[in-house]
């Protein structure tokens, strides 16, 4: 057996890309030993058949030694090493060899059948044979061997009776014509053997290629599919919890206030349900731009949006000043949504963890390579006991500026002489349109503490 049958265990299995090309054994077809069997008998059968239509015509004379049915024998079973070609090809191509020397040697042969079950078994060695450098030796040996068999029937065929009659130009044409033929039958066998091998490996490698190219578009697809579900995520979470968060704000001071101020409450009602209807207007915004691709005509917020943002804002009672600097260089769609997805959480992160009495600073500044955004509140208002956040919206800001080349700063803001709440702080970049990436975005500290909520 060969020692590619014999490395294989469960800790060292080789691969393909690991064995060497000299040792690459080919996947046997699935129906391989029904298809040489077939075939096999097939040959037998004709190897049969040919010895008596060669007794028929006479033909027999110096090439049988035994009779007909005992070399129509011999010569079927000649047709065995074919049914081991592909599993163990060395080794059939040296019985086939063999027993055609000495049956032709003994007792005699069919001359036809034959010598296509030598082909068959010396074309395998090349084909089958994962050991390059046996199945060399073993062609070269045989072929040496079939060349001296050859050269002593000349030598007998030299001192034949019959030599004389029939002149030495006769008999060396008749040897010169033996010589050719062998030359080309076992230099095709070898050549169209090799050339099997190499066509099957490419074949195989072709195929793993493929495989692996499948597996990696699907990977790719589950990935494509887990980005856009984080994209949309992210959408609803920048578009619903700035509205919601609004309405459960001023819902409840609008139940506070229903018994002492109904005027004041159903201002408060009111916001809660502008909040409610422009909430709906940017969710089926969303929907439409999803279902319709690249494609959409929907507008995205830019930059331009800001004051509309910082106005509503200021009419759910937020204490919100604006700083911002025109010149600011050019920002990709995407980068320019990132910088409002990123103050519009803030502001909201803001209402909800620090309160509306709390003054809520927007810093939009340039540089040439940059735009940064800065958005402080400084803590008042934050009700005693109020629960804390979890950090998802610092996470969001985190993978919308991760995806432009950004980067994100969270965490407590330092706090100023005669400054006893603290606040939160977010600071955040974008790289300009052409500009490089600006490195990873920083660690955040969003952990909530008593001094401040996670922005």
């Amino acid at each position: 057996m060969s020692a590619v049958t014999d490395l294989p265990t469960e800790a060292t299995e080789p691969t393909p890309e690991s064995t060497p090309a000299a040792l690459r054994r080919r996947s046997l077809p699935e129906s391989w030993f029904r298809q040489d069997l077939i075939l096999t008998v097939i040959l037998a059968l004709a190897a049969v058949e040919m010895t008596y239509l060669m007794a028929g015509a006479g033909m027999t004379e110096g090439i049988f030694q035994l009779d007909v049915p005992w070399v129509a024998l011999c010569s079927s079973l000649l047709a065995l090493p074919v049914l081991t070609r592909r599993r163990w090809p060395a080794a059939s191509a040296v019985v086939m060899s063999a027993g055609y020397i000495l049956l032709g040697t003994f007792v005699g042969i069919e001359l036809y059948a034959s010598q296509v079950m030598l082909f068959l078994t010396f074309y395998a060695v090349g084909a089958w044979d994962p050991h390059r450098r046996r199945a060399f030796i073993t062609r070269l040996v045989i072929a040496v061997a079939m060349a001296a068999w050859l050269v002593s029937a000349a030598v007998q065929g030299f001192y034949d009776p019959e030599f004389g009659e029939r002149g030495v130009n006769a008999y060396l044409s008749m040897l010169g014509i033996q010589l050719a033929t062998n030359i080309a039958y076992f230099s095709a066998a070898w050549f169209f053997g090799n050339r099997a091998y190499q066509q099957a490996l490419e074949r195989e490698e072709l195929e793993r290629a493929h495989a692996e190219i499948r597996d990696q578009q699907d990977q790719l697809r589950r990935n494509a599919v887990e980005l856009e579900r984080m994209r949309i995520a992210r959408e609803l979470h920048d578009v619903v919890a700035h509205h919601v968060t609004a309405m459960g704000i001023q819902a409840a001071a609008g139940r506070r206030l229903i018994t002492r101020d109904p005027d004041a409450a159903e201002q408060q009602l009111k916001g809660v349900e502008g909040s409610a209807r422009e909430a709906i207007v940017e969710l089926q915004s969303m929907v439409r731009t999803l279902r319709s691709g690249d494609d959409s005509d929907e507008r995205t917020p830019t930059l331009e949006d800001l004051d509309e943002l910082i106005g509503q804002a200021r009419q759910r009672g937020q204490q919100v000043h604006l700083h911002r600097v025109e010149d600011l260089p050019e920002l990709s769609p995407a980068a320019e949504l990132t910088v409002y997805r990123v103050i519009q959480e803030a502001l909201t992160n803001a209402r909800k963890h620090a309160g509306p009495l709390a003054a809520v600073e927007v810093r939009l500044r340039g540089r040439p390579d940059r735009v940064e955004v800065e958005v402080s509140d400084t803590g008042r208002g934050q009700p005693a006991g109020r629960p804390l956040g979890t950090g998802m919206g610092v996470q969001g800001m985190r993978e919308r500026l991760g995806s432009v080349g950004g980067t994100l700063e969270a965490g407590p803001r330092p706090r100023l002489a005669g400054d006893d709440h603290g606040g939160w702080l977010v600071r955040a970049a974008v790289p300009a349109r052409g500009a490089a990436p600006l490195g990873r975005t920083a660690t955040d500290s969003s952990t909530p503490t008593p001094e401040g909520h996670p922005a």
